[in-house]
């Protein structure tokens, strides 16, 4: 069934493109709104030629509350004009609410993880909006059981819900042994962003004290942040900032190069749904070592395909770098289990299909 799917975003982020690349290979005719212009983070690849991008009020600066009234006003002008069939939106707060104020049906709200798990929390206003958007929304997906069971608890109707983890590219993100690490040092490698809600300062400080231990170890930090002086700092003042590598911001083309230089990946995230980060170094083959934040436990096993540690503990990541690099004849198996869990459940071309069934569903 052929139908016009406007879908409405805060930005154009490179999981905005990996949708609208998707989408722009159905038959849908697909509009793409964005709330918030261009940011450090952005995705620079250009929207697909198949999508039309629509020229709106918004697009132009940062979210402003005050000016909810005006987007909403200029939305239901969007709407009256393309006539969609769906309007799907996320996330929740910003791009949510004024998806809502439109009065448009059916509306597929859709979690983007921090909306769920960090955003809610901010205060009582935005714990008052995340339920008035939910209850009036259509249905729901998001890619983790812990932002759908967050969402039913806010007046999600939880019969109107379907959990797809977004996924990867299983032929792009793969081990590629001519790149592994073949020398005496033992390679961490993390591309969080260094932004307080990542923890990568809880890194930072860990591998400190391990190093001082392990002198074997090295650290691969890619990608950039507001705490990067904090980073140099720590890891200067703790004497092993010639133990890391700071690779700065990785394309996608160049991105599982990286993850095959590494012998194991590390999140310290506080705040995740189901990571892509994460997948993509499972589908590279690579044991994970990450917090024991819900969504996390999702997807690893301890012993199985990766440790856990204790969310923001510094001291309990450090030991758990320190009894990794004890395991390292352990690792390649390790790893190929990684590969396996995600072959069964983060292919993203087979996931990508719960999307369209739920545009089916709506449609009818």
């Amino acid at each position: 069934m052929n139908m016009k799917i406007i879908y409405f975003s805060k930005t154009y982020s490179p999981h905005d493109h990996r949708f609208l690349s998707a989408l722009a290979q159905t038959e849908h005719k697909v509009y793409f709104v964005r709330l918030e212009s261009a940011t450090n983070e952005s995705e620079d690849r250009i929207v697909p030629t198949e999508i039309e991008q629509v020229i709106w009020e918004g697009g132009k600066r940062e979210f402003r509350w005050r000016d909810v009234p005006k987007y909403a006003r200029s939305l239901r002008s969007v709407i009256r004009r393309i006539q969609p069939d769906i309007l799907h939106a996320g996330p929740i707060q910003t791009v949510g609410l004024i998806a809502v104020l439109t009065g448009f049906r059916p509306l597929l709200m859709m979690s983007w993880g921090f909306d769920l798990m960090e955003d809610v929390y901010r205060n009582k206003w935005w714990e008052r909006v995340t339920r008035f958007v939910l209850k009036r929304s259509t249905f729901f997906t998001s890619d983790a059981q812990v932002t759908r069971s967050k969402a039913v608890e806010y007046g999600m109707n939880p019969e109107k819900t379907v959990v797809f983890p977004w996924g990867v590219d299983l032929d792009h993100f793969k081990p590629s042994p001519a790149t592994k690490n073949e020398n005496d040092l033992l390679r961490f490698f993390c591309n969080r962003s260094w932004e307080l809600r990542y923890g990568v300062d809880v890194l930072a400080k860990a591998f400190v004290r391990a190093a001082k231990s392990n002198p074997n170890l090295s650290l691969i930090l890619i990608g950039g942040g507001s705490m990067g002086g904090e980073l140099r700092r720590i890891l200067t003042s703790g004497g092993v900032i010639d133990q890391v590598h700071f690779g700065g911001f990785i394309s996608q083309k160049e991105l599982p190069r990286y993850y095959n230089m590494a012998d194991v990946y590390i999140s310290p995230s506080h705040v995740d749904g189901s990571s892509v980060s994460l997948m993509e170094a499972l589908a590279c083959g690579l044991p994970c070592l990450i917090s024991d934040i819900p969504a996390n436990k999702e997807w690893v096993v301890k012993g199985e395909n990766g440790w856990l540690f204790p969310d923001g503990n510094t001291d309990a990541l450090a030991e758990k770098i320190l009894l990794v690099a004890e395991k390292r004849d352990a690792l390649p198996e390790i790893g190929a289990r990684s590969r396996a869990v995600a072959e069964q459940r983060a292919d993203w071309t087979k996931n990508f299909q719960k999307l369209l069934e739920i545009y089916e569903y709506l449609g009818k």
